[in-house]
């Protein structure tokens, strides 16, 4: 990563990651340019889940916050031995109201009572805005896969080394 403000090697840079656990890591100068890297065995420690991030730059002067955000760490697939379901939740949601509204097709009633006890369900019109706001949140997020995921608006390869 190169940053014109903040140069190797005058500067480096910190990356800080908060979330389900904790990582640290600090940028090796390549001439002007900085460069995270993490092996195989480190990586394989970091806690899968949402983490938020800051970047830092530092130099004898002070620290400079860079960028801030928010990222996934994926739970790596081959070491899961439980049944294992990788739909997002909206994915989830959506389909539970789709069982909904599928199952309602047979049912007129929209409440009923059987001596002190009542049953209501969604009304359907309820039902429907809810698909049609999971079904947006469904092709955002699978827009969003198709992008790639980014960082600073471009494509960012990561190297695993042993």
């Amino acid at each position: 990563m190169t940053l014109t403000a903040f140069p190797a090697p005058e500067f480096e840079l910190h990356l800080v990651l908060r979330g389900p656990g904790q990582i640290d890591m600090l940028s090796a100068p390549d001439g002007a340019t900085h460069i995270f890297e993490a092996t195989a065995v480190q990586s394989a420690e970091w806690v899968p889940g949402t983490y938020w991030w800051q970047l830092r730059a530092q130099s004898a002067d002070g620290v400079y916050p860079v960028a801030t955000g928010q990222t996934v760490i994926a739970a790596d697939l081959a070491t899961i031995t439980d049944p294992h379901d990788g739909r997002s939740h909206a994915e989830k949601v959506l389909e539970a109201i789709e069982a909904v509204i599928e199952g309602r097709a047979t049912k007129d009633q929209e409440s009923y009572t059987i001596k002190d006890r009542t049953l209501q369900r969604t009304p359907l019109g309820e039902l429907l805005k809810f698909r049609a706001q999971y079904r947006d949140e469904v092709r955002a997020q699978k827009q969003a896969a198709r992008n790639g995921n980014s960082l600073f608006g471009r494509m960012i390869k990561v190297r695993f080394t042993g």
